[in-house]
């Protein structure tokens, strides 16, 4: 296989992940952490001191640096692996040109909040970096999961077939089927959507909602999900092609977010439903839900698709509005079909 000198910025759970299926495919990474005092635990101990504990690294395949422009000098696929919250801090100071001719691979499932806009768009807007250049790294999985080598799926979109799919050999392992396609903007929006419908799905179980009603309201939410990706796509038809919405980086991404117990945007949307506030659930989860600041951006950008959401905004309502859950879930039982 083709070794390439690999970058991972991020060292949360799921990026702790990324860097067990790429160092566990034989290749040596530089991996960003924000703060030395991690780094010197990391070095030390061979765990990540706060996520995925369990999951031990020949340290001797990484190379530590706390310098975001080290990372980048250093690699020539760069994966992009926060919170899309953290996105503008984690890249400050990386030079303007310094992404040129660089790969990013993005597993990013989030809008840039102060912008309202995808990673690539972010990055072509700073960076200039092209589209051809963007990959995504997404599906229906967990870091839980892949930690525990329990087989997981993930789809990588870009827009040449060809180098999406060497992309996509660097994560080829026992545990780990790849797909491609080259829906590079469907695949994020329906990212961010899902994690909405998966704060839906957790609201409606902590309001005791039972499984035939979740079934319903999931099933609602994937049609509106393809509404939404159809809407989008036909505003972008210049980029990117539409593909089936039933398939796993769409339809399987969303059930399993609105359905497993390792999701974080279901947890959050559970504590809201149980009668927490927004600041408290954030403070009791202590990580961060994306649907929460995905459902204020895709309320931002309806007008300009022009195409009716009740879900995200029943959602959005609760968690920007102060909108009480029971009673936004009585109207919205109005409109499941």
């Amino acid at each position: 296989m083709e070794k390439s000198r690999i970058g991972i910025i991020g060292s949360g759970s799921w990026a702790t992940a990324i860097a067990k299926i790429v160092t566990d495919n034989g290749h040596s990474i530089t991996w960003w952490v924000r703060q030395q005092s991690n780094i010197d635990y990391f070095a030390k101990r061979h765990h990540n001191p706060h996520y995925l504990r369990n999951t031990y690294f020949d340290v001797t395949n990484i190379h530590f640096t706390a310098s975001i422009q080290a990372l980048v000098d250093q690699s020539d696929i760069i994966i992009i692996a926060v919170p899309s919250i953290h996105i503008a801090s984690a890249l400050e100071g990386i030079e303007p040109n310094a992404l040129k001719n660089k790969k990013i691979i993005s597993a990013v499932k989030g809008v840039i909040p102060k912008y309202n806009i995808l990673l690539n768009e972010y990055l072509a807007k700073q960076f200039n970096v092209s589209l051809e250049n963007y990959f995504t790294l997404l599906g229906p999985s967990h870091a839980e999961e892949v930690a525990a080598e329990q087989l997981s799926y993930l789809t990588f979109s870009g827009l040449d077939t060809k180098q999406t799919k060497t992309i996509a050999s660097y994560f080829e392992t026992e545990y780990i089927n790849t797909r491609v396609n080259n829906d590079v903007l469907g695949v994020q929006y329906a990212a961010v959507a899902k994690n909405i419908y998966a704060l839906g799905a957790g609201i409606a179980h902590g309001l005791e909602y039972g499984d035939n009603f979740l079934s319903v309201f999931i099933a609602n939410a994937a049609n509106e999900m393809d509404c939404l990706l159809s809407a989008i796509m036909k505003s972008n038809n210049e980029k990117g092609v539409v593909s089936n919405h039933t398939a796993s980086v769409y339809l399987g991404d969303l059930l399993v977010t609105c359905y497993s117990l390792h999701s974080r945007n279901r947890t959050f949307g559970n504590m809201i439903g149980k009668g927490y506030s927004v600041r408290a659930a954030e403070l009791e989860l202590n990580m961060v839900a994306e649907g929460y600041n995905a459902s204020k951006c895709i309320m931002a950008m309806k007008d300009a698709i022009q195409i009716d959401l009740p879900i995200i905004k029943a959602v959005y309502q609760i968690l920007w509005e102060g909108h009480a859950p029971a009673t936004t879930f009585k109207e919205i039982e109005k409109t499941l079909v």
